[in-house]
């Protein structure tokens, strides 16, 4: 018996596949033991059966609380189902929890035509978080949800508290995805469950890139367009990047460029880990300015970024070495799996590897959410890794 469990089914019938992995979700935890919060992750061809599925947990295991949704792929152990049916589900005990549904509406702006969309209106939000909570648990949906607008709630009530979980990417049009709360399933939205003592939630994000050429500051930009790092044009900046590059990595700059913005301008040294990295959407030659997905402040440090299948690789590695855990959950890009590594289970495996025996679930995402330098942000390309541990005393 443990405090965590998981389990993944591939059988085609939706009903079949939930009853699997309750089976063995309910075996692991013992007979009477009901876990605090279960997550259940289902891919395309059960999107119709959502509510079935959910339903058998909630039967079979009777959760405090139940979060879900639908992805392109899942993470169960150390395999990733892409492309097949399958339902992955994982539960904790000793791992309090607070759920709500929100949904999000615009703010009338206050100046029609202005450049700047206005803020969104959150429905749904409690009127406070708990003291003791560990991380907030967010699946929303990317068609209908400005996740971006938990971000900024949270940093203005509650700095430094984790948000971790990812987009829902199972559905392509406005209303085909499926997020699952306790007895209900939405079609928009967000489900967000509040990890609370005495969990102890630990995160990392591996944005699968490593830094080329060396620390530059912005001397000159406007919004998500940089003209200049260190004085001179940014695309020039390039160049000599490149120029020290062997040839390997600069075939990568040419099938796609990014740009490492530190987090911590206050540590002296940069590494792995202390860059938020974006895409590089494109450059000027004339001006010799890059356009940035993201909005870039004069006086931050940047730095030119690499990624490919072994930085990917070498990046996770990096971050999870060492790394033990209860159990642990798995929030990936759908542009990684079989879609940048050679082998299937890239992700799933490496993570398997690193804190087996610990329960390992989770799914493919259209946006992963994590932080980076103590402050949250919803990524692409990452993976996303919720460790999560209770205290021995309440394990004995």
């Amino acid at each position: 018996m443990g405090e965590f469990a998981a389990a993944l089914s591939e059988h085609p019938d939706a009903a079949l596949a939930a009853a699997e992995v309750v089976e063995e979700v309910a075996a692991a935890l013992g007979p009477g033991r009901r876990p605090d919060l279960a997550l259940v992750f289902f891919t395309p061809p059960h999107l119709e059966a959502a509510d079935e599925v959910a339903g058998a947990v909630r039967a079979g295991l009777e959760p405090v609380t139940l979060l879900g949704c639908g992805a392109v792929a899942v993470v169960g152990g150390a395999r990733e189902v892409e492309g097949t049916p399958a339902v992955s589900l994982w539960a904790a005990r000793t791992m309090p929890t607070e759920a709500f549904h929100l949904t999000a509406t615009a703010e009338p702006s206050a100046a029609p035509g202005a450049a700047a969309a206005p803020p969104a209106i959150l429905e749904g939000w409690p009127p406070g978080l708990p003291d003791d909570a560990e991380a907030l648990l967010v699946l929303a949906d990317p068609l209908s949800f400005p996740v971006e607008a938990v971000l900024q709630r949270l940093g203005d009530e509650r700095a430094g508290l984790p948000v971790v979980g990812g987009l829902a990417s199972a559905g392509q049009r406005p209303g085909a995805n499926r997020l699952v709360l306790d007895d209900e399933v939405h079609t928009s939205g967000a489900v967000v469950a509040v990890i609370r003592a005495p969990a102890v939630v630990r995160t990392v994000v591996s944005q699968g890139c490593r830094p080329v050429g060396v620390p530059l500051v912005v001397t000159r930009a406007e919004r998500n367009v940089v003209y200049e790092l260190a004085g001179r044009p940014a695309l020039e900046r390039l160049g000599e990047a490149a120029e020290s590059m062997p040839e390997a990595d600069r075939h990568l700059l040419n099938t796609g460029v990014h740009l490492g913005r530190v987090i911590d301008e206050h540590r002296s040294d940069f590494g792995r880990g202390d860059f938020l990295v974006r895409n590089v959407l494109g450059g000027d030659v004339s001006s010799g300015a890059i356009a940035v997905g993201d909005l870039i402040e004069v006086g931050s440090t940047v730095q030119y970024q690499v990624r490919d299948a072994a930085s990917a690789d070498e990046d996770l590695r990096d971050l999870l070495g060492g790394s033990r855990a209860g159990g642990a959950l798995l929030f990936t890009c759908n542009g990684r799996g079989t879609n940048l590594f050679a082998e299937a289970d890239h992700d799933a495996r490496l993570l398997a590897a690193e804190v087996g025996p610990a329960p390992v679930a989770g799914m493919f995402c259209a946006g992963e959410l994590g932080p980076i330098g103590g402050r949250n942000f919803l990524h692409g390309f990452t993976a996303s890794v919720v460790l999560v541990d209770v205290p021995e005393v309440l394990t004995a």
